[in-house]
């Protein structure tokens, strides 16, 4: 979208017109110097944290000032000065000091308004079957838990898993009105996952998938970005690689143990199996890198032992691209005797 990239060009100083001061040199390099405000931007959406009520107003008026020219202004009915203590909402999550600890928390907007999707979605699945259930809410599940595992979300997951519990029992309860609860719990409900140790899994007894949890996510601390480093600066091309690379995707143990021990390539072509992109800036994003990744990007591939495919919990299971693994399938059809294992850009 060409607007967030407008407002960027249109709002490019604000950082030096609310006065931020940083070090220019040395191992603090970017850091703010002592009484200096900080100044956070996103798009149009901004935060800048002040010592105090007074220098928070002195920056108000600054920046006032600055954007009247650009043909802009404060929107009054969202922007106000609060105290830490208060805290305050910014994309999607709440930044608030609990008894001097600063704290970094979903927003309830956020909360709210997964909520009433997660809901919404159950209630219009009640004409489809346990499989559909699952397809629709996991990628919401996956995206919204990668979003927010940076921060403080461990009580919030398992909080939001006993939510869906009574969503999906709901759901079964409606699907079948004569059937007794523990009929409804011994269909739906058991140790779907064989990773987990977890009988109370929603799954589908004919497909065996299952729902994920919210608490299957591993909390991922961000990791600061250096101060001055712009993703725009080709000069620090492998330095934003890098730093993409040893953050770990939000996928299963099992699936980050063979990334892990494949060392990230695909064994049929020797690329990467998931390129060191952007990463996803919102939950929607999230739920839509999940599911290419899931559903184009990665496949997972048995091979062939003794005459028979290996389960899917041994040494002989790989992950590959998906394409590598049509390609794979269709020489096996021309030619059922070879079994390439060889990666063809390794060998």
């Amino acid at each position: 979208m060409i607007s967030p990239c407008l407002l960027n060009v249109a709002l490019h100083g604000l950082e030096e017109a609310a006065g931020v001061r940083c070090k220019t040199s040395g191992t603090r390099a970017g850091n703010p110097l002592p009484g200096s405000p900080v100044a956070v931007r996103y798009a149009d959406d901004v935060v800048v944290l002040c010592r105090s009520q007074e220098q928070a107003e002195r920056v108000k008026a600054r920046l006032a000032e600055w954007l009247a020219p650009r043909g802009l202004a404060f929107n009054e009915d969202k922007t106000k000065i609060v105290h830490l203590e208060e805290g305050f909402d910014f994309l999607g999550f709440n930044v608030r000091r609990y008894h001097r600890k600063l704290l970094i928390k979903p927003s309830k907007a956020a909360i709210r308004r997964l909520r009433n999707r997660l809901a919404a979605e159950t209630r219009n699945l009640r004409g489809g079957n346990a499989a559909a259930v699952i397809a629709t809410l996991n990628p919401i599940i996956r995206g919204w838990a990668a979003y927010y595992r940076t921060v403080v979300s461990s009580r919030l997951f398992n909080w939001l898993d006993s939510y869906m519990w009574r969503l999906l029992y709901k759901w079964a309860r409606w699907r079948h009105k004569n059937k007794a609860k523990r009929w409804i719990v011994g269909r739906y409900f058991g140790k779907f996952s064989k990773f987990r140790n977890d009988h109370w899994v929603f799954g589908h007894r004919e497909s065996g998938g299952h729902l994920v949890k919210f608490s299957w996510t591993s909390i991922d601390r961000h990791v600061m970005v250096k101060g001055g480093a712009s993703p725009d600066d080709p000069a620090l091309a492998d330095y934003w690689a890098n730093r993409r690379r040893r953050s770990k995707p939000p996928l299963d143990d099992y699936t980050l143990g063979l990334l892990t021990k494949q060392d990230g390539h695909c064994p049929l072509c020797g690329d990467h199996l998931l390129t060191a992109d952007q990463p996803p800036q919102s939950p929607q994003q999230w739920e839509r890198w999940w599911l290419q990744v899931t559903r184009k990007a990665i496949a997972t591939d048995h091979l062939v032992h003794h005459g028979g495919p290996g389960p899917a919990d041994d040494d002989r299971t790989r992950l590959v691209h998906v394409s590598c693994h049509r390609g794979l399938q269709a020489r096996q059809r021309r030619n059922p005797v070879q079994q390439p294992c060889t990666p063809s850009r390794l060998a």
